[in-house]
């Protein structure tokens, strides 16, 4: 019997796994692997309305998971998950607490292969460093049988696990510079330092995925988040060589495996697991 394959996305944000790992989530569902997201937040800080405002935090939370959730439909996402963080706290919240939910999770779900956000944060953004610490982590965690997970929910029953592959996202300069084109250049302030996009070098990048024939479905997932769509629209604008640029395909850092290495670059988040 063929073996079923089995993709974890653990994120900090609603459209996250869209604008950011959209192509790769469409492409393996369309090829029979089970894909699963677990976000950090309901994205209660975001935008919310056409003309970009801020709502009130639960009401902005219910709908983006809304969305979120009609977006992972779109993507073939099998099952959605939520910690329901605060949105903007990631890092504050109790690194205990926070690595032994992803550790329920990757136990209860068991998968080969697990990807998040690299420890650069993609352009600085604490949320998305703060959920890379926590699921790198936790992916160690999860195979050791003396960790514990002390809650209600049930999984402590649940016997240790170890994913075969660990991916960070590593977007290259070029599909940086088509993104900030479409959107802004992207920059935030924390403790009082201008952070901005951190491309990786193309010699880092250990993992290229082709995705160009999901581009529409990714477009089309993007699109569910209506509340965002104020900064989206612009994405409809781009030639057709940024499009094939920003969505033809996803780049990976393999940050752990235990199936494969090398420099050899990878064009399967799978490989040496097929």
């Amino acid at each position: 019997m063929k073996k079923k394959f089995k993709l974890l996305a653990v994120l900090a944000h609603p459209d996250d796994e869209s604008l950011g790992f959209g192509g790769t989530l469409a492409r393996y569902a369309a090829e029979g692997v089970e894909t699963y997201l677990l976000t950090a937040t309901r994205g209660e800080r975001g935008r919310f309305g056409s003309l970009g405002k801020r709502g009130d935090p639960s009401e902005v939370g219910r709908v983006r998971e809304a969305e979120l959730r009609a977006a992972a439909a779109v993507l073939g996402i099998r099952e959605v998950s939520i910690l329901g963080y605060p949105d903007g706290a990631v890092d504050q919240v109790d690194s205990t607490t926070a690595i032994c939910a992803v550790v329920s999770h990757i136990r209860r779900v068991q998968p080969d292969v697990v990807v998040t956000f690299g420890p650069e944060g993609a352009y600085g953004h604490p949320d998305h460093i703060a959920i890379s610490q926590i699921t790198t982590s936790a992916t160690v965690c999860s195979a050791d049988c003396r960790y514990r997970v002390d809650d209600d929910s049930g999984f402590d029953s649940l016997l240790p696990h170890r994913v075969a592959k660990l991916h960070y996202l590593a977007w290259r300069s070029n599909k940086w510079d088509v993104y900030q084109s479409a959107f802004r250049r992207l920059t935030s302030m924390v403790d009082g330092v201008e952070r901005q996009a951190a491309p990786w070098p193309d010699w880092a990048v250990t993992t290229e995925i082709d995705t160009a024939a999901f581009w529409a479905i990714v477009w089309k997932a993007v699109c569910c988040h209506e509340t965002q769509i104020s900064i989206y629209e612009r994405l409809q604008s781009l030639t057709e060589d940024q499009q094939t640029a920003l969505w033809g395909s996803q780049e990976f850092y393999r940050a752990y495996s235990s199936v494969n290495g090398g420099r050899k670059l990878e064009t399967d988040l799978f490989e040496g697991l097929r």
